[in-house]
């Protein structure tokens, strides 16, 4: 789970204190990478579209920073609602254009990845959880993403949807056992 971030750390990185902003940045990195991939999923086996544009949420805020201005509410609101606005335009450059780059050589060196079975089970376990995600009131889809994915609180995922933190536990438990009545056993099985 990510750690509320230290308002104190968040000012410095606003007065453009370097070792502050790469601190800022180690900390909010990983939160951003598995919400972007929990909300874009794998193309062509991989996570690498959702990881551009976890570095795009990253140089944005980047950018955004200066701005900043402490209104009271979490600092991760500001960053999830950069990082939503930079998932909906990847979703939308997806739509507009769903072919990916052709490789024009492949590496001439092994890969220790997963083998393509075990790449292959993976992607099929992915597409079954965005499927089943996608099958949940957009809210409700929000709210898991942020909570389990980005590993957010309660709290800071209420001022990002505009909830109370009570509601954001009662709708993720609903979100949940929703989830568990539309998967049923289907997850744990093992194509033959």
């Amino acid at each position: 789970m990510t750690a509320t971030i230290d308002q104190g750390l968040v000012d410095r990185a606003v007065r453009a204190e370097p070792e502050a902003t790469a601190e800022l940045l180690a900390q909010l990195r990983p939160g951003l990478v598995r919400y972007c991939r929990a909300r874009l999923g794998r193309v062509g086996g991989a996570y690498t579209t959702a990881d551009d544009v976890a570095q795009e949420v990253c140089l944005a805020l980047l950018r955004a920073l200066p701005r900043y201005r402490d209104q009271g509410r979490p600092f991760s609101a500001f960053v999830y609602a950069i990082a939503a606005h930079k998932v909906t335009d990847a979703q939308r450059a997806a739509v507009r254009d769903p072919a990916t780059a052709p490789v024009e050589r492949l590496a001439e060196i092994s890969d220790a990845a997963p083998g393509p079975e075990q790449q292959a089970v993976r992607t099929d376990l992915a597409r079954r959880l965005s499927g089943l995600l996608g099958r949940l009131p957009e809210q409700q889809r929000e709210i898991v993403v942020l909570r389990v994915a980005a590993g957010l609180t309660a709290e800071e995922v209420g001022v990002i949807v505009g909830l109370t933190a009570a509601a954001v536990r009662v709708a993720q438990s609903r979100a949940l056992a929703r989830l568990r009545t539309l998967a049923g056993d289907t997850l744990g099985e093992v194509a033959a």
